[in-house]
């Protein structure tokens, strides 16, 4: 999952925080899975000492879909990878405001990851 988000984090530019109204990529390694998701609200989880949160999320799909992920700050803002269900997952925001960091045309080839044209 390391080398995967650290092919990612080479072809999209991602916010060092994720907020209510963020796009945020989700990769899981099992299976194999990217997909984005819009960020509806963030929920301080008050039954817990430590500082995690309930993540709302619309699934950007056909059909939309609606999850809520009780994730940490660290999880929530792409500087852990974590685990669901034994698998793992990344989760980070979307930086619409930057250039990307891999030009469309630069034809560089990515072990896990395929661009469609």
């Amino acid at each position: 999952m390391k080398k995967i988000v650290e092919e990612l984090k080479q072809l999209v530019a991602l916010k060092k925080t994720t907020n209510v109204g963020d796009v945020v990529l989700i990769a899981a390694k099992e299976p194999k899975m990217l997909f984005y998701a819009y960020v509806n609200e963030v929920e301080r989880d008050s039954s817990r000492k430590d500082e995690w949160w309930h993540v709302h999320l619309t699934l950007l799909s056909v059909p939309l879909q609606k999850i809520t992920w009780t994730l940490r700050s660290e999880q929530m803002s792409g500087q852990e990878i974590f685990t669901m269900g034994g698998e793992e997952r990344f989760l980070q925001a979307v930086d619409f405001g930057e250039k990307q960091a891999v030009p469309l045309n630069a034809g560089k080839k990515i072990s896990m990851l395929k661009r469609v044209k």
